[in-house]
């Protein structure tokens, strides 16, 4: 299995919005997205640039149904 890769909470926001999902609120540093036709939202959480830790990046993947690969070629 390939090493998931680590972005920041900003640039999975965008890859996530490149995937189809839209921003439909912010709650403090978290940015709530979800995309039409899915039940349930993404929760992500942005501080500054920092990087996500992998397992909420790997809980995030697998609530958006997308593969690591799938999110690196959206970049």
């Amino acid at each position: 299995m390939p090493e998931l890769p680590r972005p920041s909470g900003k640039e999975a926001k965008r890859v996530f919005e490149l995937a189809g999902f839209e921003h439909v609120r912010t709650k403090g540093t978290h940015h709530i997205l979800k995309r039409p036709g899915l039940p349930g939202t993404l929760s992500v959480p942005i501080n500054g640039n920092k990087t996500l830790g992998k397992g909420i990046f790997h809980s995030l993947l697998k609530a958006s149904g997308l593969t690591a690969e799938q999110f690196s070629d959206q970049k």
